[in-house]
């Protein structure tokens, strides 16, 4: 459902959850009982791509379950001289 925000003019701006289409363009603001007109306001509207959004999901849900992690991840080494295949890194100096 959208949230929508209304102003009161004697306190202080508010929001509101309606189902879409049905929110009432006057409501009495919670603290003063003020009538307070609908606001127009930006929507909030994300730009991200579903590969984005799996990964903010996948964030905020080890924040609280993290994984347990039972050995390294497939296809690296564990420890030892890592191998590359890139020319260029031949000139780099070796320890």
């Amino acid at each position: 459902m959208p949230i929508y925000e209304y102003r009161c003019t004697d306190c202080t701006d508010f929001e509101q959850v309606h189902p879409m289409g049905s929110a009432p363009a006057e409501t009495p603001c919670p603290t003063c009982q003020a009538p307070a007109r609908r606001r127009m306001s930006a929507p909030a509207l994300s730009t991200a791509g579903s590969a984005a959004h799996r990964l903010l999901d996948q964030a905020a849900r080890s924040a609280h379950e993290p994984q347990v992690v039972t050995g390294t991840a497939p296809g690296q080494r564990s420890g030892g001289r890592r191998i590359t295949t890139n020319p260029l890194h031949t000139k780099l100096p070796r320890p």
